[in-house]
């Protein structure tokens, strides 16, 4: 397994500079988010993706992967982002999220959603970047890592593919549920991402009492078994790329980090994190 950066945490350096940042790390490619807010707007994506990837080449890195925000082929952008990364290189494109609207809702979303899907498939197929769906916690329609397989099992691997974040699954099925879902994923995992989250109590008068929720903590404090985790990715054959997210700004975080504090975390993080790997 080859190990990479979301370059989401750098964001207000220069792809230059983050690229640094992140070689200096010990990491070999980037994460690197095309979407808005992004380090390359989609809509200067024409210009801008190759001018990165050959900035972050000539530091030795390698860019398997771009962030995006495309969640239907005919969104602004979501060609000109498929077809840019295909000629840049880039194999890979996580897509963005969908929301779960609220109670009522679902089936509905969930036909919907395959029906955007079907658009997508046949653009990466054009265009020979595979498309992936990213495990999120929380209210958006791939939280379940079971209904990531309900969308994908029927089509094209080499087009679509399951990006699975363990912290996420974890959350969402703490005891046992994250196993199962990578075993029902097992051959369509095509990238693993890397975070960790604890419970914490808050105040909410609506429930009469406090309410749990998730905050992001350094890789050696959560809920995650990355040993265990490890070991079944080994057990099915995963060798494909590792994406760190070092989600530790804003309040969703145990604190919130300057940049500098977050490298250095990032850098314990990834001392855990090869140590996670290899026992």
């Amino acid at each position: 397994m080859k190990l990479m950066m979301f370059s989401k945490h750098l964001q207000t350096m220069s792809i230059a500079e983050a690229g640094r940042v992140i070689r200096d790390l010990g990491f070999e490619g980037v994460d690197l988010t095309v979407r808005p807010g992004g380090h390359v707007l989609p809509e200067d994506v024409r210009d801008g993706l190759p001018v990165a990837v050959r900035t972050l080449t000539d530091l030795g890195l390698q860019v398997p992967l771009i962030t995006t925000a495309i969640t239907a082929a005919d969104e602004p952008y979501a060609a000109d982002i498929f077809e840019t990364a295909s000629k840049a290189g880039v194999p890979e494109i996580k897509l963005g999220y969908w929301r779960y609207q609220g109670f009522g809702t679902f089936r509905q979303a969930m036909d919907e959603i395959a029906r955007q899907l079907n658009g997508i498939e046949e653009l990466a197929r054009r265009t020979g970047v595979r498309a992936n769906i990213h495990t999120h916690s929380g209210d958006f329609m791939s939280a379940s890592p079971f209904i990531v397989w309900y969308w994908i099992k029927d089509r094209d691997p080499a087009a679509i593919g399951a990006y699975v974040d363990a912290g996420h699954i974890v959350v969402e099925g703490g005891v046992s549920t994250w196993k199962m879902a990578l075993d029902l994923l097992r051959d369509r995992i095509t990238l693993l991402a890397v975070k960790d989250m604890e419970w914490q109590q808050v105040e909410d008068s609506s429930l009469g009492k406090k309410r749990w929720v998730t905050r992001m903590v350094p890789l050696d404090r959560g809920v995650v078994p990355w040993p265990e985790v490890f070991a079944c990715l080994r057990e099915i054959g995963f060798d494909g790329w590792v994406s760190v997210h070092s989600e530790y700004q804003g309040s969703h975080s145990w604190r919130d980090l300057t940049v500098e504090e977050l490298i250095e975390q990032t850098r314990e993080d990834l001392e855990y994190l090869r140590w996670a790997m290899r026992v």
